[in-house]
């Protein structure tokens, strides 16, 4: 990127912007009040008078929606979701914006979009002895009992990958893994962001070892576990949705309690405590190239935590344990399709019909795209533990082009006199809303200009620096790597040194020119420039909570770029230090040194220390 795309994005960046949305799903520490409904904690003796159960409703031979069969009653309208704690509206049920006059307008048309919306379902036969079950929007994998989907366990799964050479391979594994028998092929181009997938498996073992309750009471043991920060305690009854934290830690004692008493339980950033979540969501981050988020939910029997609602993230519900009713509607208009925002709360009354309603039991996956209102209650014989895995916050051309469009317009003003020419002096007497219905052909000749200037800009448009900048975002989003063993034997990490006979040894290692070695990951980093230097930002020190600390990135010499560049585009080859496009080999050496040392590179062999 050259002086004056740098000097661009550096002015852009200097404007007042709206502060950062707090992401869903990747447990942030601040929470909207208002949309979550937070109310004064409960004393202990007042729980159980607050949190209310639902009514019963009247057991029916069978339930029938979207070719989805439940035999069983279930409790009326008590939702959850894979609600992160993110962008929010910020406005209460009962603003004037929530009146049900003011929605009406949106629920024009509602009952014969309904009506498209629940057709007939074709049955497809899949490989694996399973239905596909194609609708429009419903999408439903559901295996055959008799022949349940086992698939590979999570443990050796894991281990598997870490086999994998290349990054990019290993994380498209478990993404395969994570939604079969469902192709990821079929399933980005005929699902993602259009439709809801079921994929029942008949396997509660499926997703064993991904995190359980078990390990849900040893966090909070041994754990400094903050209410508001790390967990929420919510419920909904009656149409109210409520947070119920106390201040301070989150300790068993009252955390069990709240949850005795019919509360639902949500840890927002399960990857700072659990290794296995850290790991599956730093290697499912580079298969999205967006960062990857997750939400813990424990429900009590009978009963719910959420209101209806739709989220701003792709989420992916996985199913734990227990057993869940969960109902998925369409978006209610085009302007709540793939939202940029999540939704308030939402009344019963103004959602329509579903277009899934389903039971999820442990081992089954729902998926719903951004903007799909979704709730979910628990039945009144099980519990329900289940993990929502999000991704795509942010992340369309829209938020692209919000990079793209304030640097072209900085480029074209500094580079083009025809931008920084003065406005007509008579431009306000017919220009503007009061000036609409004139019939003044000076309101034709400056909007052809106004347009003419606009597509001009698009010469001016710094894509690629855009896309960096884009990049630079993800990267400080994204979770730390977690080493597999080889990568750790062959890292700085592996390293044996150590203290020994009052003094420290093997803190020397030997790269030569003969030494191989390539990129640890490989979107582990990105190579930019602002103001003119160049900028290698990476993740290896990031944080497992979300944005703790600054974006962390090493200031590259010039003569170092190139090396650079040939490192990350011979990523997962490895390649000799002595072939770096570095002038001498001084500088080879020092660059895979000064690599080495931060972490971003290994070598093809663990290294040898120098003896003394």
């Amino acid at each position: 990127m050259d002086l004056r795309i740098a000097s661009a994005f550096a002015v852009y960046a200097a404007l007042p912007k709206e502060k950062p949305a707090e992401a869903r799903g990747n447990g942030l520490s601040e929470v909207s009040r208002k949309r979550e409904g937070w109310k004064k904690p409960l004393q202990s003796s007042k729980r159980n008078r607050r949190i209310k159960k639902g009514k019963q409703l009247k057991a029916t031979e069978k339930l029938q929606i979207g070719d989805c069969i439940l035999p069983k009653p279930y409790k009326k309208a008590r939702a959850e979701g894979g609600q992160l704690k993110h962008t929010v509206c910020g406005k209460e049920d009962s603003s004037a914006e929530n009146t049900v006059k003011e929605r009406a307008s949106r629920r024009v048309g509602e009952e014969k979009r309904q009506k498209q919306r629940v057709s007939e379902i074709p049955v497809v036969k899949t490989k694996v002895a399973s239905r596909l079950e194609l609708a429009q929007p419903v999408v439903q994998v559901l295996s055959e009992i008799a022949d349940p989907w086992v698939g590979s366990s999570l443990e050796k799964l894991l281990q598997d990958l870490g086999k994998i050479p290349n990054s990019k391979d290993r994380a498209a594994s478990l993404f395969k893994w994570l939604i079969a028998p469902l192709s990821p092929t079929m399933f980005f181009s005929e699902i993602w962001e259009r439709k809801t997938a079921l994929v029942r498996r008949s396997n509660p073992e499926y997703y064993k070892g991904l995190f359980s309750t078990a390990e849900f009471d040893q966090i909070l043991k041994e754990n400094e576990v903050q209410f508001g920060v790390n967990l929420d305690v919510t419920s909904y009854a009656n149409g109210q949705r409520e947070t119920h934290n106390p201040p301070g830690r989150a300790l068993p004692l009252i955390v069990w309690d709240f949850y005795k008493n019919g509360c639902s339980l949500r840890m927002l950033n399960p990857q700072a405590f659990s290794v296995t979540v850290w790991n599956v969501l730093s290697i499912l981050q580079e298969h999205f190239g967006s960062m990857a988020g997750a939400n813990i939910y424990l429900t009590p029997p009978g009963t719910q935590g959420f209101a209806p609602h739709y989220d701003d993230i792709e989420a992916f519900v996985i199913q734990l344990e227990g057993k869940k009713h969960w109902r998925v509607y369409s978006p209610r208009a085009k302007d709540e399709t793939l939202p940029q925002f999540s939704s308030c709360n939402f009344n019963q009354e103004e959602i329509g019909k579903p277009v899934l309603e389903t039971v999820l039991e442990a081992g089954d996956l729902l998926y719903f795209p951004r903007g799909f209102i979704h709730q979910g209650d628990c039945l009144p014989d099980a519990h329900s533990l289940h993990i929502t895995v999000s991704s795509y916050q942010k992340n369309c051309w829209g938020n692209l082009l919000q990079e793209i469009i304030p640097a072209a317009l900085q480029i074209a003003l500094e580079e083009d006199v025809e931008f920084r020419q003065g406005l007509p002096l008579d431009y306000l007497d017919y220009m503007g809303v009061q000036n609409l219905d004139k019939n003044d052909p000076r309101r034709s000749t400056f909007t052809k200009k106004a347009c003419r200037l606009m597509k001009k800009l698009v010469k001016y448009a710094p894509i690629d620096a855009a896309v960096d900048q884009r990049a630079k975002c993800f990267l400080h989003d994204c979770l730390p790597p977690l080493l597999t063993k080889v990568e750790k034997a062959q890292s700085v990490h592996g390293v044996p040194v150590r203290w020994k006979d009052n003094d420290a040894e093997n803190v020397a290692v030997q790269i030569e020119g003969k030494t191989r070695v390539r990129l640890l990951r490989h979107n582990i980093a990105r190579l930019c420039t602002e103001e003119g230097n160049l900028v290698f930002y990476h993740t290896v020190e990031n944080s497992r909570v979300y944005h703790k600390g600054e974006p962390k990135y090493l200031e590259i010499d010039p003569e170092f770029t190139d090396g650079v560049e040939f490192l990350i585009h011979s990523y997962p080859n490895y390649v000799s230090v002595h072939s770096l496009p570095c002038e001498t080999e001084n500088d080879k050496i020092s660059l895979a040194l000064i690599l080495f040392e931060k972490g971003l590179l290994v070598t093809e062999k663990p290294l040898i220390p120098v003896q003394p």
